[in-house]
């Protein structure tokens, strides 16, 4: 049977993310069919997670949280995986799919995902048993098969990895690597030309697994595409937003939803809270709920009225308020404190600094006393 979606990636995001997206535009004739998922790593998590993918017969994600204030708590049947494949042990039916069946590729791999091993090398084209050992070289080595095979089907490439304009970012590395690799400049030009790497953002939490797979995952979701000529989507979804404007909804999440988790961690970090606190028990603390609601207020919503944007995150809010009061969700501000100096300085600095830009007349006193200003 033929997959036209290769997925790169196991985890409980795609999971509850982009296969249940395809399940439920499958059963709508709206996919472009089922998805065969490819594990990458040699956890034996992600194992016993393909061995029961390989099984074919669906998972559930349980859908639990606020959608306008009110609870929610739903079963969903995802049935878009079609095939299961390790990457050591399955290497030439990837090649192989990738030389025929695959129209779109889908990946979120680790946080380390887009480094290159200094393992990998250009011997890697001609060995058919065994792949590459980073996410990269993988991609130069199958994009490569395809070229030179003559396929000239067209070729979608969607990073899901958090990672700002992650389509131009993972296009930019496994060019730069076919270079290193010294493949010839028709080669360069294909990836650079044919295949049509895509900008996405995405935004749903997913707080647990279900095993031995399948996910828990709150109610919103998003899948935001940057739209590029000639791109192929992998299925039409009510949850999947096609723009020219991805930077809005990058702005959206990061000034509002990213912004309001680490001004949780700054009250947490600064008052040496408990080591247990959610989000949901800081929003039921009603001095800490009211300092983040007057930084979204007072000094983050100016900022978007300024730039003709107000209407949009007001809505965008009201979704990040019944996300924040999950009575379902166990999110652990100290999880969102990791890495917290770098977080604020990408997560409040963009807001101070529009502020200044537009000449606004706020004082913005918590975002500049968090950066030290």
């Amino acid at each position: 049977m033929p997959y036209p979606i290769l997925q790169f990636g196991t985890g409980r995001f795609l999971q509850a993310h982009v296969d249940l997206f395809v399940s439920e535009a499958l059963a709508a004739g709206n996919a472009l069919g089922r998805i065969a998922v490819v594990q990458t790593t040699d956890s034996a998590e992600s194992s016993l997670r393909l061995a029961a993918l390989a099984q074919g017969t669906g998972y559930r994600v349980q859908i639990r949280g606020l959608r306008d204030g009110r609870p929610v708590e739903e079963v969903v049947r995802v049935n878009s995986v079609g095939a299961a494949w390790n990457a050591v042990r399955d290497w030439r039916d990837i090649r192989a799919a990738m030389a025929s069946d695959v129209r779109v590729i889908v990946s979120n791999t680790a946080d380390r995902g887009y480094e290159v091993s200094e393992a990998d090398g250009p011997e890697a084209l001609a060995d058919d048993t065994r792949p590459p050992a980073s996410f990269p070289a993988k991609l130069v080595v199958l994009l490569h098969h395809r070229w030179s095979t003559h396929s000239s089907a067209p070729l979608t490439i969607y990073p899901c990895e958090l990672v700002q304009r992650n389509g131009d970012t993972l296009r930019e590395i496994v060019v730069a690597l076919a270079s290193n690799w010294r493949l010839p400049e028709a080669f360069v030009g294909y990836l650079r030309r044919q295949c049509i790497w895509v900008n996405s953002l995405v935004d749903r939490i997913v707080s647990s697994a279900l095993q031995p797979i399948g996910a828990v995952a709150e109610p919103y979701a998003l899948w935001a595409i940057e739209q590029r000529e000639q791109m192929v989507l992998p299925c039409e979804h009510p949850a999947i937003v096609v723009t020219t404007q991805l930077a809005k909804f990058e702005r959206l999440k990061l000034m509002l939803l990213n912004l309001g988790h680490s001004f949780l961690a700054e009250r947490w970090l600064a008052e040496k809270r408990s080591a247990t606190e959610t989000v949901l028990d800081a929003m039921r603390d009603r001095a800490i709920s009211a300092s983040l609601n007057a930084v979204w207020n007072e000094e983050v919503l100016p900022v978007f009225d300024a730039i003709g944007e107000g209407a949009q995150a007001r809505a965008y809010l009201a979704d990040v308020r019944d996300r924040f009061c999950n009575p379902f969700l166990e999110h652990r501000i100290a999880d969102i404190a990791r890495n917290h100096e770098e977080k604020k300085r990408r997560r409040f600095g963009p807001v101070v600094e529009l502020a200044s830009v537009q000449m606004l007349p706020i004082r913005q006193p918590r975002l500049r006393a968090a950066l030290g200003m």
